[in-house]
C-alpha cells in the first residue's frame, strides 16, 4: 500500500511539472498535437500507478520523452510556417460578408446547427450582423461583426466608417509571408518601403508585422520583446 501511495505521489508531481513546462493553456486552447501529448502523458502516468509490477522509471522516461517532443515541435512551429501548417493547420472562414461558406463547414465536419449555436452563445442571432466568422486552429470561433453594429456603434453616432478587414500577418519572426502579400495585392518591395518608413533596415529584425483590421501597418522588433 505504501509503495502504491509513494508511486502515485511521485508520478503526480512529475506530471504537474511536465504540464507546467508545456505552458499555461486550458484544454480548449490546446493545439491538436498538444492535446494528443497531454492524453498520452495521462495514460502513461496511470499505468505504473495501477500496476506496481511496472518499474517507476518505465512510466517516467516515456513522459519525459513526450515533453522533449512537445518542446521540439513547439520550437519548430514557432520558426517555420510549413511546420505550423502541418501541426496546427489554418483558420477556416465559415462566414464571409454575411454568407455561410458551405464548403468550409463540410471540410471541418461542422453542421449548421452547431455553427448557429456558437453564434448565439456569442450573442449574435442574425447572420446579417456578421461580416466574418472564423474557425481558429484551436477549435474556437471568432466573430467579426459589421462595423456599424460594433459596441458603441458608429451608426448610432452618425459617424461614417469603413468596413473592417481581416488582419493579415506579413512578417513573423523575421520571415516574410509572401502568400499574404499576394492576398493583399502587394509585393516585397512595398513591404520593404513600409519598413524603411519606420527606420527598420531589414525584415530579419522584425518579430511581427501586420496590417490590422483598419489597414494600418503595425510592427514590433525582436529586440523590443526581450
Amino acid at each position: 500500500m505504501f509503495i502504491i501511495l509513494f508511486r502515485s505521489v511521485v508520478l503526480y508531481f512529475v506530471v504537474v511539472f511536465i504540464m507546467r513546462i508545456m505552458g499555461k493553456r486550458q484544454i480548449g486552447q490546446l493545439q491538436p498535437y498538444e492535446l494528443v501529448i497531454a492524453l498520452m502523458i495521462s495514460e502513461l502516468a496511470s499505468m505504473p500507478m495501477q500496476n506496481s509490477g511496472i518499474p517507476l522509471f518505465h512510466g517516467i522516461i516515456p513522459i519525459i520523452t513526450l515533453l522533449v517532443l512537445q518542446v521540439l515541435i513547439s520550437t519548430l512551429q514557432l520558426k517555420s510556417e510549413v511546420a505550423r501548417l502541418i501541426f496546427c493547420g489554418l483558420p477556416s472562414i465559415l462566414i464571409e460578408k454575411g454568407k455561410i461558406n458551405i464548403k468550409a463547414l463540410k471540410n471541418n465536419r461542422l453542421n449548421l446547427n452547431d455553427l448557429l449555436e456558437e453564434l448565439r452563445l456569442k450573442d449574435y442571432f442574425n447572420l446579417d450582423d456578421i461580416e466574418y466568422a472564423i474557425l481558429e486552429t484551436r477549435g474556437q470561433i471568432t466573430i467579426i461583426p459589421k462595423s456599424e453594429l460594433e459596441p458603441a456603434t458608429r451608426k448610432d453616432l452618425n459617424v461614417k466608417s469603413s468596413q473592417n478587414m481581416l488582419p493579415v500577418t506579413l512578417i513573423l519572426d523575421g520571415k516574410v509571408n509572401n502568400r499574404n502579400l499576394k492576398l493583399i495585392k502587394k509585393d516585397k518591395s512595398w513591404l520593404i518601403q513600409q519598413l524603411n518608413k519606420k527606420n527598420v533596415p531589414s525584415a530579419d529584425q522584425v518579430f511581427l508585422a501586420l496590417l490590422d483590421s483598419q489597414g494600418k501597418f503595425i510592427y514590433q522588433l525582436k529586440k523590443e520583446g526581450k
